[in-house]
């Protein structure tokens, strides 16, 4: 009796060299997504994901941490260069793209994206001590 041989495909691993890596960087955590240059993500890594927890989700040192698990997810498809689009006010804004760097991607170019209002919808009251 014959083996049925499956339908299925082998998957093939596409080769991207140029890509975007969006950080947001909050008071309370760092999200790192890389995609590549139509906007498909290639990876992605959280500060929650990385083990951290509570206060320290937002400290610098979780979002270099993330950004090299976020680069090494990457390096997977061959990814050489980068576009950082930084949104947030979160501390880890300068030590995401720092790991990055140190994790052998070439930073091409860096864009603050923070939302900022123009005098948009009214602020919300003071907190009382």
């Amino acid at each position: 009796m014959a083996k049925k041989v499956s339908g299925k495909s082998k998957k093939i691993k596409r080769e991207v060299l140029k890509g975007k890596v969006y950080i947001k960087a909050t008071f309370n955590n760092t999200i790192v997504t890389i995609t590549d240059i139509e906007g498909n993500v290639l990876s992605w890594a959280t500060a929650g994901s990385a083990g951290f927890k509570g206060t320290r989700k937002s400290t610098p040192y979780a979002a270099s941490i993330i950004s090299q698990q976020a680069a090494e997810k990457a390096r997977t498809y061959g990814l050489k260069e980068v576009s950082v689009f930084i949104k947030g006010v979160g501390s880890g804004r300068e030590s995401a793209i720092r790991a990055l760097e140190a994790s052998g991607i070439k930073v091409l170019s860096i864009k603050d994206q923070t939302p900022i209002p123009h005098n948009g919808c009214r602020a919300k009251k003071i907190r009382k001590p």
